[in-house]
């Protein structure tokens, strides 16, 4: 295991608590983060977009080349699969916002659907015309950009969701977690209403998922789908656990209510406080980042050596919570990560 003091670039943002940042599908170089003054709590909200200057000896500059400006904290980014230069935000005052790097000051589309804050986008990778959407009002929402309205609603959870992520591999599925400490899969093509005690179509509406995973008992504030392994998903929440789950596994099925399952893989104690973001390599099958409040961001393998540990790097540079880290599509093992000290850091683990 390294621990990795000095990374390879950072730059700072003064002013503004860094809570997600994403790598452009497009441009090797090209990252954008979100980012809240006051940590999030009240006022505005900015966007980065940052680029990677090439050094001597495999090492990068960073410049930080334009920012947009949001009425409340932004606290996801997603950049779009069709267009190299656009991308979206959402935030606190439950409005999503598009916009073009090559214009400057304004965004180019708005939506405001969501009753609460909208905590995280994702754009599909296979719909690439589609994005979603996850809030705090427990809703889950499809957009396309030249739609004015939602394209489809789901009521995935009763409590908070945190994170929604459409599947790479299958382009009609997407998975949640909550509040409520479960994992859920949701399949496009069948929507429904779930039927049983704690939901009612009428007055109190849940969409049904194809399967119902009980993650944790506390919060959950992440998951990711392994590249590799259509049916991996991997979780991190409040009890600082790094888990697993084959979601082939269903234990429950009874034909009047969702099915109940999912298999736990691997439970790997990741941090010393609660797990704000885990994404799977998109290199290696067994590979996984996480972020936490601990101010750290963790490299760890689901399939050590023999005798060797899960984890396989520390990276320690951050002096607050570290909200978000990403994965280079482009650049093998180049990781970056963003933290409320207003750090943008990327190093090579």
């Amino acid at each position: 295991m390294n621990t990795s003091q000095a990374p390879n670039t950072v730059v700072q943002t003064p002013g503004f608590a860094h809570y997600s940042i994403a790598w452009s599908p497009f441009h090797n170089h090209r990252l954008a983060v979100a980012s809240a003054a006051n940590f999030g709590l009240v006022g505005n909200g900015r966007l980065h977009t940052v680029s990677l200057v090439p050094g001597p000896r495999g090492t990068y500059g960073v410049k930080v080349d334009k920012f947009f400006e949001t009425q409340d904290a932004l606290y996801d980014v997603a950049w779009s699969e069709t267009h190299e230069n656009q991308l979206v935000g959402c935030s606190g005052d439950g409005s999503i916002k598009m916009w073009d790097i090559t214009l400057n000051d304004f965004p180019i589309r708005s939506w405001h659907e969501h009753t609460r804050e909208v905590f995280s986008v994702d754009w599909s990778n296979i719909r690439k015309d589609t994005f979603l959407s996850s809030s705090w009002d427990g809703s889950v929402k499809l957009w396309t950009p030249d739609r004015p309205r939602s394209v489809t609603t789901l009521q995935a959870h009763l409590s908070c969701v945190y994170q929604a992520l459409f599947s790479p591999h299958h382009s009609d599925l997407l998975a949640t977690c909550s509040t409520d400490g479960t994992i859920k899969i949701f399949d496009l093509r069948n929507p429904a209403y779930a039927s049983g005690p704690s939901s009612n179509a009428f007055t109190n509406p849940v969409s049904a998922a194809v399967l119902t995973i009980p993650a944790s008992v506390t919060e959950l504030l992440s998951l990711d789908w392994n590249k590799y392994r259509p049916f991996l998903i991997a979780s991190g929440g409040v009890d600082k656990l790094i888990k697993s789950w084959d979601c082939r596994m269903v234990v429950n099925a009874p034909p009047s209510s969702e099915a109940v399952g999912g298999l736990c893989e691997h439970q790997v104690p990741g941090h010393e406080y609660a797990i704000r973001k885990v994404q799977w390599s998109p290199h290696r099958a067994d590979v996984l980042a996480t972020a936490s409040y601990d101010m750290t961001c963790r490299i760890w393998s689901m399939n050590p050596q023999p005798g060797g540990t899960h984890l396989l790097n520390i990276h320690d540079s951050h002096t607050e919570f570290v909200a978000g880290c990403s994965w280079s599509l482009f650049d093998e093992g180049l990781v970056a990560s963003c933290g409320w000290d207003g750090r943008l850091c990327v190093f090579r683990p």
